[in-house]
């Protein structure tokens, strides 16, 4: 019960990582309001999880929708100690067949939503302490191709992150970001469930597998319980060793287990 009796907003909340998060922070004794903008689809969660999870529906492309939410989630829980900025989404396209509205309201979601959020929580945890975790992305960290606005927001959330926990240290809140990579979700089942393209991922992650939402959900609750209390203003990579690779061939099958001088 490493979360006992603390109460958690995590956006995106409905399905894929944000979902096991959401899971895993109530079995580990937290209250959990899902913040989503799947009503449906979050209620159906809060219902199955019992007593400590609520669903709150929210546009994050909306501030004022952002921050209805928050007070109607401070509301239920009686408090907040941590906020889990997940929500978000991308397309592929190179910048100039991309539509612009396109563009913004990718950036909206992907961080000025953040912005939002954090904008109106923060008064709330500085009363209790707490933590910030931010779901950013490899995207945010190294380049994509075609991956436009949703590297660019990624990245922003990155250092806006840093900018975070900088300021709000001495508040006794911690701000962090997560950074997956290929992972197994609704969202990316356009990948993972064509072999051929998921084949080419697989010979780019050292692990050779994408994965699994609940392996990126136990970093974020180690990094929202005390077991992370003198970690701030990191971002931490969970990409099977994909980050970790320059791009070169892979000299090991190429070659085999051999010296070359």
């Amino acid at each position: 019960m490493m979360l006992e009796n603390k109460k958690a907003i995590v956006t995106g909340g409905a399905s894929g990582i944000g979902e096991q998060i959401v899971r895993l922070f109530h079995a580990q004794g937290a209250a959990v309001v899902i913040a989503d903008i799947n009503q449906e689809n979050g209620t159906k969660l809060a219902r199955a999880l019992g007593e400590r999870a609520y669903c709150v529906a929210v546009d994050l492309s909306q501030p004022e929708d952002i921050e209805r939410m928050v007070g109607e989630s401070v509301e239920v829980l009686g408090g907040l100690d941590i906020l889990i900025n997940n929500a978000g989404f991308g397309t592929y396209g190179r910048t100039h067949l991309v539509d612009p509205a396109v563009w913004s309201k990718i950036i909206d979601v992907n961080l000025n939503a953040l912005f939002h959020t954090c904008r109106h929580a923060l008064p709330h945890l500085m009363k209790r302490g707490g933590s910030i975790i931010n779901t950013a992305s490899i995207s945010g960290a190294v380049a994509d191709y075609g991956f436009h606005a949703y590297a660019a927001a990624k990245g922003g959330v990155i250092n806006y992150t840093r900018n975070l926990a900088l300021d709000y240290a001495l508040d006794n809140i911690r701000v962090n970001s997560v950074s997956p990579g290929l992972i197994d979700t609704p969202l990316t089942n356009v990948l993972t469930s064509n072999p051929d393209v998921l084949g080419v991922f697989e010979q780019n992650i050292p692990m050779s597998r994408a994965g699994k939402p609940s392996e990126v959900a136990n970093v974020f609750l180690f990094l929202a319980s005390d077991m992370s209390s003198y970690i701030t203003g990191q971002n931490i990579v969970v990409d099977g060793g994909m980050t970790a690779w320059n791009g070169q061939p892979r000299y090991t099958q190429m070659f085999g287990d051999v010296t070359i001088p």
